[in-house]
């Protein structure tokens, strides 16, 4: 191939990735626009009336099985938002595929020894990606208003997907320090937007849909282990 060819190929290689990069961070934008008046201080959701739940969305469980400090300011935020009356219940969804990785196990323990009846705890445990958390926490514990807590940078995208899922959503974003490896996250996240645009768009049911829970009875019924 000719050398002017080549530029040319490029050329328009670099044309594409530069349109693709806009695109992305175009759509990221977007995201973050609609969820952001959904956003509340804590003494803002306080407010708030009839909330169903006060969602809590799970990350890393530490090997003694102690919730890591990102996942510990989210029940910190959602236990204050408790104790505040914001709702009278808490969904821990996390990630508890494998016997010996339990987030929302951690999560429990947690809440109880902050004070939180255990009856007031429902575990998700095939929370496995926000989507899945959030079309759960509607189709098997039949929420319709709730508070989502996590950090803000992602709290954007989970209060996006559970408007598109036809929730009531708004999001209390847990306060802390900047964690290790959160530019990564910002990145990723970018990306994770564009994917649940599209994933909250098909709504397509996630696995382990059977059965069902009501907000309105004891936690301690979703204490069970399963897969999902």
């Amino acid at each position: 191939m000719k050398r002017s060819a080549c530029k040319k190929v490029l050329s328009l290689l670099l044309a594409l990735a530069a349109a693709a990069l806009s695109a992305i961070l175009v759509v990221s934008a977007c995201v973050v626009d609609i969820a952001a008046p959904r956003l509340l201080s804590a003494a803002q959701a306080a407010e708030l009336k009839n909330v169903d739940c006060i969602l809590v969305l799970g990350c890393q469980v530490l090997d003694d099985g102690t919730p890591s400090l990102m996942l510990r300011d989210r029940l910190d935020t959602a236990i204050a938002l408790y104790e505040a009356g914001a709702a009278p219940k808490l969904l821990m969804s996390g990630d508890h595929s494998r016997e010996d990785y339990d987030e929302v196990g951690a999560m429990k323990r947690y809440a109880m020894a902050a004070g939180v009846p255990s009856e007031d705890i429902f575990l998700d445990h095939a929370g496995f990606s926000t989507y899945e958390s959030i079309y759960r926490a509607k189709a098997l514990f039949g929420a319709e208003k709730i508070l989502i807590v996590t950090q803000e940078y992602h709290l954007y995208r989970a209060v996006y997907i559970a408007q598109k899922l036809g929730l009531e959503a708004w999001g209390v974003p847990a306060e802390g320090p900047v964690y290790a490896g959160q530019s990564m996250r910002e990145v990723r996240e970018i990306l994770a937007r564009c994917k649940d645009v599209l994933t909250s768009t098909l709504q397509l049911p996630p696995a382990g849909l059977e059965g069902s829970f009501s907000l309105d009875g004891s936690g301690d019924v979703t204490d069970a282990w399963n897969a999902g």
